[in-house]
């Protein structure tokens, strides 16, 4: 199974367990005060997932209400951005922007750079069951302008990327004994990719754009589409570019404000799961010819120069001193 942890209230001291579990949040997501009418008797099971710098964390727990004011903000600021899921009862959420209201149909997109307060409604049970998901800012490839437009819109968990990255939540949420813990990061690669082809489809249906917005999500879309399809050695910029309706020109004009060309970019992101898969104890009796076909490189020659160019090591030397890192020294 992955790595994970448990909170259990029933495992504290009744008078600690208010202060244990908000502590708790403090690590988890970000500090926040709280307010419940069960201080004195809370009830709380919550599990953090580990999924490289990904985390998810189901939970059951008596209604609460989570602040998070200016004042923690200035104190601590993780910069990352926080989605809940609820499964049984529901949340309304006040921000700058106003307030909304979700149940197991809708996400709730929160940033810990501004304020925020989630109301948790309990179920018939009597409890709020849900699972949240952290995800550093920075590893999502938008600006903190379109971040801030992200918390004020409704995100639907039926349908799309929405549906798919529920179903993966929902999956983890009732146990992830099917996978092993080497799985955790493979599984924050995928959590990731859905999330920003979420973001950039949600950015890109939210009614009518600006042109330097419309050419932001746009970007977004092309590398969600790209991180897709590295698998696939037929994709090169102008195959991104049909495929995106546009043409091979406009592709790299989008691109001419990013760090990296188009095709840049596409060889980073290969040659990064190609390292990520090399350095997995799992796949130690994978061939590296195989590794590097899964990620669209069509020679083995190829791949071993680019991998030795980009990392400083041949892949066969790379793989070895990751099973032994006491050999690098």
């Amino acid at each position: 199974m992955l790595m994970e942890s448990v909170y259990r209230s029933e495992d504290v001291p009744i008078e600690e367990r208010f202060d244990c579990w908000r502590t708790l949040l403090g690590r988890t997501h970000a500090p926040v005060d709280l307010v419940s009418e069960h201080r004195q008797d809370l009830r709380v099971v919550q599990r953090t997932l580990s999924l490289g710098a990904v985390s998810v964390w189901p939970s059951t727990f008596h209604p609460v209400v989570f602040r998070r004011t200016p004042r923690l903000i200035r104190e601590s600021d993780p910069e990352g951005l926080h989605l809940t899921l609820p499964l049984k009862g529901m949340l309304h959420v006040s921000r700058e922007r106003g307030e909304t209201w979700h149940g197991p149909d809708s996400f709730n997109v929160l940033c810990t750079s501004r304020p925020f307060e989630v109301r948790s409604i309990a179920s018939a049970d009597g409890l709020h069951t849900g699972v949240g998901l952290e995800v550093p800012a920075a590893l999502l490839p938008f600006p903190g302008r379109l971040r801030d437009r992200l918390t004020g819109l409704r995100l639907s968990a039926k349908d799309g990327f929405g549906a798919l990255l529920a179903q993966l939540l929902t999956q983890l949420a009732h146990g992830s004994h099917s996978y092993q813990p080497a799985d955790g990061p493979r599984l924050g690669t995928i959590v990731v990719d859905l999330l920003s082809a979420l973001f950039a489809h949600a950015l890109d249906t939210d009614g009518p754009l600006a042109s330097q917005t419309h050419q932001q999500t746009l970007v977004l879309r092309i590398r969600a589409f790209i991180q897709a399809n590295l698998h696939d050695p037929a994709l090169t910029p102008s195959t991104v570019a049909a495929a995106h309706h546009i043409s091979t020109s406009y592709l790299h004009r989008l691109f001419q404000h990013e760090e990296e060309t188009v095709a840049a970019w596409i060889r980073r992101q290969r040659l990064e799961r190609a390292r990520r898969d090399l350095a997995d104890p799992a796949q130690h009796a994978v061939p590296i010819h195989a590794v590097a076909a899964r990620w669209g490189f069509r020679q083995a020659a190829d791949f071993s120069r680019a991998f030795r160019n980009a990392v400083g090591v041949p892949p066969k030397e790379y793989r070895r001193l990751a099973r032994n890192p006491d050999m690098a020294t």
